[in-house]
């Protein structure tokens, strides 16, 4: 052994970069060049005296080369790249017959390939035909003016003032499950019954404090100009009267009438901003209209509108014994960006 491969085999043995298997047979080649034997070596490094006589002899043949693994023997790729290519195609520009999107069992059928390629091919360009999101892009002419201006309000809040976010849940039934439910056990989640009876509707007036979370509301049976006028007078008597008060909610009729200029006109201290159409995630009441139904709608078991209203009433009390506002932190700029980005991408898909 020379100088300069026991320098090597020293620094691969003691290089923290190196593998552990080339750290191994350096050592091991070293102790068999201190004139130790197979067996002695064997138990000093805690291997069988086969792979030191392994190791010695590549080293003997092959020098410094001879400690790199062999390449591995296997089964030659059997997918081709055009076939890859194929599959990739087919999948983007085109569609099944008798069916709107591809299954892996239909693609593997077109191309003749196994399922299991199919889904390894998808996964790798992160394909997934058998999923679909929805969209609705805004036709606001004043998109841009009514996004800065409502997240203005969220990062800027005025001073001397309260920010509410105001809107109603129509329509919320009173079920009743036909039979009685499952309780969830140890193996078993909650079962209800397909089937219900319905026993009428109501609506939800909400307005959310974006600075504290806490929540006025109230119910009515309609949801038109007189009972969100009523639910306006609402706010208006819990808001303190030196307060200005600025209302954001849809850009919807009723929040539009007549009646309601009026009532805004003879209440100087309210401030309207109203969402851009197809907006409505951008009204943070509607994310706590989300905890609303699943915390208490989604499986709820009324046999009256009146039942149903005094739930909701108490949910609500128990929201205002520890309210919790979300925190905005998306800018007008970010918004408008992540827009231009999927409009760029559906542009770019040829839509």
């Amino acid at each position: 052994m020379s100088d300069t491969e026991r320098e090597q085999l020293v620094r691969w043995e003691r290089r923290r970069k190196s593998s552990q298997a080339l750290a191994l047979r350096s050592r091991i080649v070293l102790g068999c060049a201190s004139g130790r034997s197979n067996t002695e070596v064997a138990a000093r490094c805690g291997v069988s005296p086969a792979t030191v006589g392994k190791w010695r002899r590549r080293f003997c043949e092959l020098r410094l080369d001879g400690l790199s693994d062999d390449p591995r023997p296997g089964r030659p790729a059997r997918i081709t790249a055009e076939q890859v290519e194929e599959v990739l195609v087919a999948t983007l520009e085109s569609a099944p017959e008798n069916a709107t999107h591809w299954s892996r069992s239909k693609m593997a059928e077109r191309s003749g390939l196994s399922k299991s390629t199919i889904g390894r091919i998808w996964r790798a360009f992160g394909l997934a035909p058998h999923r679909a999101e929805t969209f609705k892009l805004s036709t606001d002419p004043l998109f841009v003016e009514k996004v800065y201006d409502i997240v203005g309000l969220y990062l800027n809040p005025p001073e001397s003032a309260v920010v509410l976010c105001v809107d109603e849940k129509s329509q919320v039934r009173a079920l009743a499950r036909s039979q009685p439910a499952f309780p969830m056990m140890p193996g078993m989640c909650e079962q209800r019954t397909r089937d219900y009876l319905r026993h009428g509707t109501t609506s939800l007036f909400a307005a959310f404090n974006t600075a504290d979370g806490n929540v006025i509301s109230a119910t009515h049976r309609r949801h038109r100009t007189v009972e969100f006028k009523k639910f306006l007078n609402k706010i208006d008597s819990q808001v303190p009267d030196h307060l200005d008060v600025h209302l954001i909610c849809e850009d919807y009729g009723t929040h539009k009438s007549p009646a309601i200029v009026r009532w805004l006109q003879q209440h100087p201290r309210f401030h309207m901003h109203y969402t851009p159409t197809y907006a409505s995630p951008i009204n943070q009441v509607e994310r706590w209209f989300a905890y609303l139904t699943d915390g208490l709608l989604r499986r709820s078991d009324h046999r009256s509108v009146q039942a149903l209203e005094n739930d909701i009433r108490n949910w609500v009390a128990a929201w205002n014994e520890n309210p919790r506002p979300f925190i905005w932190t998306k800018t007008a700029e970010q918004i408008l960006e992540s827009l231009s980005r999927l409009l760029q991408r559906i542009n770019g898909a040829g839509h």
